[in-house]
């Protein structure tokens, strides 16, 4: 490795010494005091300054969900302050990424395919030069791995939890206004126009990006267990039912995993990408609105809430929690073999 800076030899420093004592009146021979070595000035070490790497403006990752043009404007921070204990982190050489995670759960992805290295124990990583610079001080040998057990429904490298929560920054990134009324949609995989959605396309679009077809899911989900549908006429409508917030939860809660509602419960905190069902209308039984979790702390000191809350709105992120009450709180299933 190269030397940060370099160091003056016992010669320089002594020219610079008598240099800077040129100015002063020459001692007489042999009337010299000389202080003692603690109060004698030392001599400025040298290092020349380089410019702190720029953090990186995307992921910069693969992602096979929806939008790709919008890949390159996703980025996702990590918390400030993170302690390194906290962090681990999964190789993937399948997929040339790191997965980093906060407390065991997938918190962001850097692709292993920069410019500039980073060695940690046995393992030399490359990365870009703002990934480098962001990872150095939370990596530790003894807690990164090499084997791949998330579950990663579009194979894409990006575990669930993590690509709900990309689809969710694009969705954020895309800003549909919100628009009401029934729309006419195909099946398998429809959507609405991209420019248009109501609170339900949020979710719809977020959870397609892990490779996950709400619309199909919920049709299959009607056909296998009927009685815990009794919103929903006839047969099913696959245009319609999946937009809809009281005929979403009972496949939420059938084929979710469930979390405490409850804002401050450390043994079960809310996760970005996590599904919260709330209500805004408290004189009306059930939730009436839906968005996913974000990873951006709000003034109020929760995490934000992508969603599309009404008309005049478009989809963003906002600060919700603590004011809107969340009656349930749902987190995408591992992947069933």
């Amino acid at each position: 490795m190269m030397p940060f800076g370099s160091r003056y030899s016992l010669a320089a420093i002594s020219l610079l010494v008598s240099a800077s004592c040129s100015a002063e009146a020459a001692p007489a021979p042999g009337s010299e005091s000389v202080p003692p070595a603690a109060e004698r000035p030392r001599p400025a070490t040298h290092r020349p300054s380089t410019p702190a790497a720029q953090p990186e403006t995307s992921l910069g990752v693969a992602d096979k969900g929806i939008w790709a043009d919008l890949d390159a404007q996703v980025q996702i921070a990590l918390p400030p302050d993170l302690a390194p204990s906290r962090v681990t982190a999964t190789l993937d050489a399948d997929h040339a990424v790191l997965v980093l995670a906060i407390d065991t759960y997938p918190r962001k992805i850097y692709p292993l395919t920069g410019s500039t290295t980073l060695t940690v124990g046995p393992h030399v990583l490359t990365l870009r030069p703002g990934d480098r610079a962001e990872l150095a001080p939370l990596l530790a040998a003894d807690r990164i791995t090499t084997t791949a057990g998330a579950s990663d429904r579009d194979r894409d490298g990006i575990p669930d939890e993590l690509d709900v929560l990309v689809g969710a920054k694009k969705v954020t990134l895309n800003g549909a206004a919100y628009t009401e009324g029934y729309k006419e949609i195909s099946y398998p995989d429809g959507d609405v126009p991209r420019d248009q959605g109501v609170c339900t396309d949020v979710v719809i679009r977020a959870v397609r990006n892990a490779g996950i077809d709400l619309q199909t899911a919920l049709q299959k989900d009607i056909k296998a267990k009927r009685s815990a549908y009794p919103m929903v006429k006839g047969n099913g409508n696959p245009e319609i039912d999946h937009r809809r917030v009281k005929t979403l939860l009972p496949y939420f809660k059938r084929q979710w995993v469930e979390h405490t509602a409850a804002l401050d419960d450390a043994s079960d905190p809310y996760r970005p990408g996590d599904i919260v069902f709330m209500d805004t209308f408290p004189s009306r039984k059930g939730p009436d609105h839906i968005g996913i979790v974000s990873d951006t702390m709000g003034e109020s000191g929760y995490l934000l809430v992508v969603n599309n809350w009404t008309v005049g709105y478009v989809e963003s992120e906002m600060d919700l929690l603590g004011s809107v009450p969340v009656l349930h709180r749902f987190r995408i299933p591992p992947r069933s073999n």
